[in-house]
């Protein structure tokens, strides 16, 4: 059986020296490489209850979608700010140079929902940590969080540390 990480492609130096960007834009171009990606986070959520899969824009919209729709739960979209139509509550947090915004619908949220929280990638873990509070703060339990990909040397994870995070690849450095 092939393994996710032969369809992720390492770029050294990119996008400055020292750093190996981690591209899985092919593994979304090869259609086994898709099919075990999803199969393998989905995978990561076996035993786990929830009602809703929350999906930060844009590549966690690539993973969450097709778990969602295989394990036949609703898909909650957690975009940029502005880009929801209806109602919002947003969350701003700090990026390395400067801040972010992310807001989701709020009548898309129920109090004591259950929501696994799926993006494609734990790096610094802003992003995540900021997707969990704004969910916590309009009163769902975010059960669980599950990556793709994950940036050990950048120490995401101890940022999102009120759910268990999983993922299917870990790489130790940066």
């Amino acid at each position: 059986m092939s393994k996710v990480e032969q369809y992720i492609t390492s770029i050294p130096d990119f996008p400055k020296e020292g750093i190996i960007f981690r591209d899985i834009t092919t593994v979304l171009g090869d259609a086994d490489g898709f099919h075990l990606a999803v199969d393998e986070m989905t995978a990561l959520l076996d035993g786990v209850e929830f009602d809703a899969i929350a999906g930060l824009e844009s590549r966690g919209f690539l993973f969450g979608a097709p778990m969602a729709y295989n394990l036949h739960k609703a898909f909650i979209p957690i975009r940029k700010q502005g880009k929801l139509p209806r109602a919002t509550s947003r969350m701003s947090y700090e990026l390395e140079y400067g801040m972010e915004t992310i807001e989701v619908h709020r009548d898309d949220i129920k109090p004591g929902m259950k929501i696994v929280v799926v993006d494609d990638l734990i790096a610094t873990g802003g992003t995540l940590e900021a997707a969990v509070h704004l969910l916590e703060q309009l009163g769902a339990k975010v059960v669980k969080v599950v990556c793709l990909l994950e940036l050990k040397g950048l120490h995401g994870r101890d940022r999102i540390k009120t759910c268990p995070a999983e993922t299917v690849v870990a790489y130790e450095g940066k």
